[in-house]
């Protein structure tokens, strides 16, 4: 593959437009440009987990969910297309199956955090949560793949998961909500 990428700015988005794949320009704030933008901080988050000591099976998922998330900007960046597969969502879901069949049942909602790594991946649960809300509300107004949608879905219940798990692997408890906490008043 040639060199894609000669010259890193162009000034084209001085006046607040952006260019999509197809070539059409949008408004920087349009809501395929939110959205886009969402997903890629979500691969941020997740490149800043990754750099965390993780046990391989997660980091390798971790791995394949980035390469994901970039084909999801893949088909934001150019409307119509799409490269996410529709069994995509199902492999997030054995994931998720075969890691929350190890830990123990939740009686009571957490609170992000326990150790370091856990904590990061809260955050991408979080940062996930907001993209997906990004992609609904493009497709109140324009087409986005259902399959791209549900995968977000999943991966931030998969997030959830992994989060308890590192706290498990770390011998961390995971911090419970004290939902009946008195105040110091």
């Amino acid at each position: 593959m040639g060199n894609r990428l000669s010259k890193i700015y162009t000034r084209t988005g001085d006046d607040g437009t952006t260019g999509l794949g197809d070539g059409n320009r949008v408004a920087k704030d349009h809501p395929r440009v939110e959205a886009m933008g969402a997903v890629d901080e979500l691969n941020s988050v997740l490149g800043l987990l990754l750099t965390e000591s993780l046990p391989e099976s997660i980091e390798a998922c971790l791995h394949q969910v980035q390469h994901t998330l970039f084909d999801i900007g893949g088909e934001l960046a150019i409307p119509g297309y799409e490269l996410v597969a529709a069994d995509q969502p199902g492999t997030l879901e054995h994931m998720l199956d075969t890691l929350n069949a190890k830990l123990a049942p939740l009686k009571e909602f957490i609170l992000p955090g326990g150790s370091r790594a856990a904590a990061y991946c809260h955050l991408a649960r979080s940062v996930c949560r907001r993209a997906e809300r990004r992609l609904h509300t493009l497709a109140a107004s324009e087409e986005v793949s259902a399959v791209s949608r549900q995968y977000l879905n999943r991966l931030s219940d998969l997030l959830f998961v992994i989060a308890r798990s590192l706290n498990q692997a770390k011998q961390h408890a995971d911090v419970l909500w004290k939902h009946e906490r008195r105040s110091n008043r």
